[in-house]
């Protein structure tokens, strides 16, 4: 069995990781840390757990856990790992920001590997360390790679995608209560957001001469969970061809798959699945990604990389049903 520490345990983020660790067959979890929770039943934060698990969180660590998920929110993991020390043996998966950029890779000898199993699943199966990736940049990437690999991506790349309120985080903030988020739609960060910077660096990885802007406007839904993504690019080639390509480059992978009839975001919801759906209009090849942000964006992901790191089938822990109707 492999010995699981959490740290960070309060959030949505969390909530969804020991949900699916306690359902794991291969795992059993040691400890959830958290300092403003320390004493408290896990099951009385995450109330879908009830009857799940009798574990609460504590304050103190077992330095000595096969893995560590760190869920500390984006910018606090760096400083956690440099005031705490594991053995050499633990294997950690950020699911934050900290060490996603090439630049951030290298960190007190630790080498983190970007943790997109569809890109470089190999190298995941290999690493000590792995960089959970974005939510919107799963979506998109996902979208986008079958393109780069063969370098067909070589006009402006046009991005619309929409988030449930959960990938705001659990704190309550003046665009995320329910007054505010309730049948209203609003966007941020347009052409800013942080998440393209490693959608740039992972299909600069497959196409080294991508050049080609990226217009991405997020936005925010009045939903819980889920994220729709559209992405719009001229291309040449035909429509089938373009099918062709998705269902190649896709087609070892364990939980994103192509779909013939358009899709939708209930199909993916509460599943670590990214559906795909391509058409040509115009010129123009549409790429519709859908996946849940916490699962696929996040929780089921890093669970995906655990599972490869020690050699679990991949889809173990991860057989979830959706919400589609």
């Amino acid at each position: 069995m492999i010995k699981v520490g959490i740290i960070g345990g309060s959030g949505y983020t969390a909530g969804e990781l020991i949900r699916l660790l306690v359902n794991h067959p291969d795992v059993v979890l040691d400890f959830v840390f958290s300092t403003t929770n320390a004493g408290v039943s896990i099951s009385k934060q995450h109330v879908d757990l009830i009857g799940d698990i009798n574990l609460s969180f504590t304050d103190s660590i077992n330095p000595n856990v096969d893995v560590l998920f760190l869920c500390l929110g984006h910018g606090r993991s760096r400083a956690f790992l440099e005031a705490n020390t594991f053995s050499n043996d633990t294997k950690i998966i950020d699911l934050g920001n900290d060490f996603r950029l090439e630049n951030d890779r290298n960190f007190q000898g630790k080498d983190f590997v970007y943790g997109l199993p569809e890109l470089q699943k190999k190298k995941i199966q290999s690493a000590k360390h792995i960089a959970n990736p974005g939510c919107f940049a799963t979506a998109i990437q996902l979208g986008l790679l079958p393109l780069a690999s063969s370098s067909k991506l070589i006009a402006p790349i046009h991005i619309n995608a929409t988030t449930g309120s959960t990938g705001a985080g659990v704190m309550p903030g003046s665009t995320t209560h329910f007054s505010w988020r309730d049948n209203n739609f609003s966007s941020y960060k347009v052409f800013t957001h942080q998440h393209l910077d490693e959608i740039n660096q992972s299909i600069e990885q497959l196409q080294n001469d991508f050049e080609s802007p990226m217009f991405f406007i997020p936005n925010r839904g009045n939903f819980s969970k889920g994220i729709y993504a559209t992405m719009y690019t001229n291309y040449d080639g035909s429509e089938e061809e373009a099918k062709e390509l998705y269902t190649s480059f896709y087609k070892d992978a364990k939980f994103t798959v192509v779909s013939d009839q358009e899709i939708y975001l209930k199909q993916v919801v509460n599943t670590n699945k990214c559906i795909l759906h391509v058409t040509k209009k115009d010129g123009m090849l549409l790429i519709t990604s859908v996946i849940d942000n916490l699962i696929k964006g996040a929780s089921g992901q890093a669970i995906h990389n655990m599972n490869l790191m020690f050699g679990i089938e991949e889809r173990t822990g991860l057989e979830l049903k959706a919400s589609a109707f």
